[in-house]
């Protein structure tokens, strides 16, 4: 009897070890579940932070890049832009009305030139269209748009078939009546017009890449500039090239005027009118005797954006190809709506006027 009970005390005090030891193992276990928990709660919120970029690119694939303003839906159109002639002779000009976006600059002497894009709006006729220039295709280019043109030298041809943009020239097809058609009112170089129902035949021939990569422009809803109250603007390219806008509060928007004249569409009859107005100053060089120009569209520097009724100094930059408004070095909005931007000689000058005053 006493050697049972010695064997029972000696299993007891067994079985006591081994409880004590899996109670210390349970609570050493605790703590690192504990903290094991802790860290799992910021990575929860660092994975909640990322979807929030991506559920606002979706919503903005419903925005037109060069407008700001909504879509009936996914934007599946590619941006067209279209060197447009401004000789004297060629006003008024069809489609200009339904141009997304503007760029203005001078090609050879005086005379400025268009570079009309479109995409929310695509007119059934576009022109007059004139040749290339090597700073336009740059800027089309920037914004991932098929570059349309009619003739150039064989020199700046070369350049654009040379510069990876996808390009119409208009030489090609010259009044082949489904992608260039000539006007009988005018004369030639005057009267060479983009058919856009072509575009698609024409692009499907040279088999190009029809992926959009386009980049939205910086649009805010409800954006006010810091400026100055303005009427009317009026810029001097030259001693006889002149380009004025005036403000129209009741719409909100620059009505333009070309050497005094209002700019109409020819087509719908419309006055061009647009939301914002961006000037940009730069470097520009004679290169040749016909006068045809180098101009520096990389550098930055001084700028004036205007937008309802107001003027602000600003500078501009270029940013992947795009010309920006920044303000001590901090990137501002354009309101929705259509864009000129009107690129002009640094001794060029910009003169203002407010009726009210």
């Amino acid at each position: 009897m006493r050697k049972l009970t010695f064997f029972t005390l000696i299993v007891l005090l067994l079985l006591a070890a081994c409880n004590k030891e899996a109670g210390a193992n349970q609570s050493s276990e605790e703590p690192k579940k504990s903290a094991t928990e802790e860290k799992e709660k910021p990575v929860e919120k660092e994975e909640k932070v990322s979807v929030e970029p991506n559920d606002a690119e979706s919503t903005h694939k419903d925005v037109f890049p060069l407008t700001g303003e909504p879509a009936d839906g996914p934007i599946d159109t590619p941006i067209v832009s279209v060197m447009v002639n401004n000789q004297t002779k060629a006003r008024p000009q069809s489609g200009l009305s339904q141009a997304d976006l503007v760029y203005e600059v001078l090609a050879e002497g005086q005379i400025t030139r268009f570079l009309a894009l479109f995409q929310s709006e695509i007119p059934d006729t576009i022109g007059p269209v004139r040749s290339a220039r090597p700073y336009y295709f740059e800027l089309a280019d920037g914004h991932d748009a098929l570059y349309v043109y009619h003739g150039a030298s064989t020199a700046i041809n070369q350049q654009v078939a040379n510069s990876g943009v996808r390009y119409l020239n208009g030489a090609i097809y010259d009044n082949n009546g489904w992608l260039f058609q000539r006007s009988s009112d005018r004369a030639a170089p005057h009267n060479s017009y983009l058919l856009t129902d072509g575009i698609d035949r024409a692009v499907d021939r040279k088999s190009y890449e029809t992926t959009l990569n386009h980049k939205d422009l910086p649009f805010k809803e409800g954006t006010q500039l810091d400026g100055n109250p303005v009427d009317d603007v009026t810029i001097a390219y030259s001693n006889s090239t002149e380009v004025s806008y005036s403000y129209d509060e009741e719409n909100g928007q620059f009505l333009r005027s070309s050497d005094g004249e209002p700019t109409i569409d020819r087509t719908n009859n419309e006055r061009i009118a647009v939301e914002n107005i961006f000037v940009i100053k730069t470097d520009h060089q004679i290169i040749d005797n016909v006068g045809r120009r180098d101009i520096d569209l990389t550098s930055g520097g001084d700028a004036y954006l205007l937008q309802k009724g107001q003027l602000k100094e600003v500078q501009w930059k270029n940013i992947d190809g795009q010309l920006l408004p920044f303000e001590d070095g901090e990137p501002l909005s354009f309101t929705p709506g259509h864009t000129w931007v009107n690129i002009i000689p640094k001794n060029a000058t910009v003169q203002t006027s407010n009726r009210s005053n």
